[in-house]
């Protein structure tokens, strides 16, 4: 064992208390951010007399919001992925580069979503023949949460630098600070209390991106004050290609592969009606208490498992994949049983005054959540792709179920067949078939590449 591996805890430490140190707190974080994304929705889905028209008009908006958090997030972990190789490999140089470089494209992909807010949001809109209260809530949301994202942007890379090193905690604190804020001003601003005034669906927007100043700048003040694992520097900084290409290896493919949901996304909507949109955009919003918990662990995961690669350790890099499939399975399996049995409670939560909600939503809540466990183990081989540079195997995989299975599938019910209140199967039929790609992926890289590491 090298010195710089006896260094980290990544390279010895047992694995199952290794796992949950590192991944409790991203998991608690993200399941707070949950929260707070659920809570907006829920404040907006009750605000008297137009509670129905705010819910439906951020359930349009969701495609463009998901697009923004893929940019963020694809670059951040792809960041995120070279540190942990670099730091593995002994390299403090060239993950200190990466980190800086991280940074610096996060401020580059803000300047694209002011562009976007500025520019693409009423052509969105009108793509989905909004109009009325609808249009208005919708263009006052996504201008202000798009043309502010560089918070959230900022954010997340500092989050994901912090990450590679195995630092947990305080990526879990920016996070619930953030969320927190959030919490706090949603419903001062939208119901109008005390001194705010009444902004309703525009309060909402406000409240979100304050919450994501506020995380921003703590994370900033620990990056430059703290003493951490990974050193940011602007001082004689200059591009370097070589790393931006390193960066967007794994960075490029997590960008479309978390994008194609938002175009999955604008595909289901175009084939429900009102009711089933609105449907589908509570769904997503209840699912990410289950999938933000995973994808927690997957942010505990993908450091070790880089760390372990970097280092040439397979025994270690195995280690942690299985210990992760078995914990995201417990975790869906928590998520699967609560749709199953309580869809009533858990969509009245957003509209109690609206029975055809209701009567739409369960059935469908219960065919989605079919595919809770397939994903649960194709989360975790698509942060070991991630982890060890083969991004390009986990676009792979969300390509062909997102768009290659889900819409086609999608179509054949509702359109074809003529099954409208079916197609939703399309959600657990896609997932068992991108779980069988996924194995296929890791078996042909146990024999090709991973044959290479020290057992």
């Amino acid at each position: 064992m090298s010195e710089k591996v006896k260094q980290n805890r990544m390279g010895y430490e047992k694995m199952l208390p290794l796992i949950l140190s590192m991944s409790l707190p991203a998991m608690f974080s993200m399941t707070v951010m949950a929260l707070y994304n659920v809570v907006d929705s829920i404040f907006v889905g009750n605000i008297p007399n137009n509670g129905a028209v705010g819910l439906n008009a951020v359930s349009y908006s969701y495609p463009l919001q998901m697009l923004m958090i893929a940019f963020a997030v694809g670059t951040a972990i792809g960041a995120n992925s070279l540190i942990s190789r670099r730091l593995g490999a002994g390299n403090q140089k060239e993950a200190d580069s990466a980190a800086t470089h991280g940074l610096i494209l996060a401020v580059f992909t803000w300047v694209l979503f002011v562009m976007i807010g500025l520019f693409a949001v009423k052509p969105f809109l009108r793509m989905y023949n909004c109009t009325g209260l609808t249009y208005q809530y919708g263009y006052q949301y996504l201008t202000i949460v798009l043309c502010f994202s560089g918070f959230s942007m900022v954010q997340c890379s500092v989050e994901k630098s912090l990450q590679a090193t195995g630092d947990m905690i305080f990526p879990m604190l920016f996070q619930l600070a953030g969320a927190v804020t959030n919490i706090i001003f949603d419903p001062l601003l939208i119901y109008g209390i005390g001194p705010f005034p009444k902004l309703e669906v525009m309060g909402a927007a406000i409240a979100t991106v304050f919450g994501q100043f506020v995380g921003m700048t703590f994370a900033l003040v620990v990056l430059f004050v703290k003493k951490n694992k990974v050193h940011v520097t602007f001082k004689g900084f200059r591009f370097n290609f070589e790393t931006i290409k390193n960066i967007y290896a794994v960075g490029f493919p997590s960008i479309i592969m978390q994008s194609i949901s938002s175009f999955m996304i604008l595909g289901m909507n175009a084939m429900l009606d009102k009711i089933g949109v609105t449907v589908l955009g509570i769904y997503f919003k209840l699912q990410s208490f289950v999938f933000m918990p995973c994808f927690g662990l997957n942010q505990g995961l993908l450091p070790i498992m880089g760390f372990n690669y970097g280092a040439g350790n397979k025994r270690r890099l195995y280690s942690a994949m299985n210990h992760g499939i078995v914990i995201a399975i417990i975790i869906m399996s928590i998520g699967m049983t609560l749709f199953l049995t309580i869809p009533e409670t858990l969509i009245s939560m957003f509209n109690n005054n609206d029975p055809a909600l209701i009567s739409a939503g369960v059935p469908a809540f219960r065919i989605i959540c079919l595919c809770f466990i397939p994903a649960a183990v194709g989360i975790v081989c698509i942060s070991m792709f991630q982890a060890t540079g083969k991004g390009f195997r986990a676009l792979i995989i969300s390509f062909t179920r997102q768009l290659v299975f889900i819409l086609p599938v999608a179509f054949l019910i509702s359109k074809v067949l003529g099954f409208q209140g079916l197609i939703w199967l399309a959600f657990p039929i896609a997932e068992a078939a991108s779980l069988i790609l996924a194995l296929l992926l890791f078996l042909n890289l146990t024999r090709t590449d991973f044959k290479k590491l020290d057992s």
